[in-house]
């Protein structure tokens, strides 16, 4: 008789919720007006020390998303942010991207429609963080399938 090993069963894994992003920051009340005042997210939670604030969270003012921002310790610099990028959703993109020029940020590139469906425009906070700023409606969940070769094309000239 063949040795039966007890047959084991697939444990499920515990299910994993994003809770929030932190940004680091040299000054903590110049990014609250960034977020706040400039992208309209909602302040939830700011903690001071010293009577200046040195953390704060935000909540997009659609949906449950939030982001928090930490000043960096005294004496440490900021490290780079070639590597990460902030995406806000925003359907009125044209009406805030005037909104942000108005107020003197620089926009880096203005919106544009993209090969895969979405329209981006980009800038950098007050810390020098890449933001996008977008609208993919319908499309935000949805790929849009296998890039056509056009595109592949398109996206291969751009780089």
């Amino acid at each position: 008789m063949p040795d039966r090993k007890p047959r084991q069963t697939k444990k499920q894994k515990p299910k994993v919720t994003f809770n929030h992003a932190m940004i680091y920051v040299r000054d903590v009340a110049r990014a609250l007006h960034f977020y706040q005042d400039l992208l309209g997210l909602k302040t939830i939670d700011v903690f001071q020390y010293a009577s200046h604030p040195v953390y704060a969270r935000l909540q997009s003012p659609v949906g449950t998303t939030t982001i928090a921002l930490h000043q960096v310790e005294p004496g440490k610099e900021l490290p780079p942010f070639d590597s990460i990028r902030l995406y806000f959703e925003v359907k009125q993109l044209d009406e805030l991207c005037e909104s942000l020029k108005a107020e003197g940020v620089e926009i880096t590139q203005l919106p544009k429609p993209m090969p895969w469906g979405w329209t981006h425009a980009y800038l950098n906070d007050p810390d020098g963080h890449e933001v996008s700023l977008y609208w993919a409606g319908a499309r935000r969940l949805h790929a849009p399938g296998p890039p056509k070769k056009q595109q592949v094309k398109q996206r291969a000239a751009a780089k």
